[in-house]
């Protein structure tokens, strides 16, 4: 069996320039609820998250009734 793969090369990257590559930091949030009665539950959700790149955020709803 023959390999026809090329061989690839490898490097050492350094934190700064991992970030640019990565597109930076980012930090996120997220925070849920969810509420269980005889008759159905209710649940929800939200998210957040922010980077260099912009901000994006989210938000859930589900209910279910017996």
């Amino acid at each position: 069996m023959t390999n026809l793969a090329s061989p690839m090369e490898t490097t050492e990257i350094s934190d700064t320039e991992l970030d640019s590559v990565s597109a930076g930091l980012a930090t996120a949030g997220s925070g849920g609820l969810c509420l269980e009665s005889p008759i159905g539950d209710i649940a929800g959700d939200i998210l957040a998250v922010g980077s260099t790149e912009g901000l994006t955020a989210g938000a859930g709803f589900h209910t279910t009734a017996v």
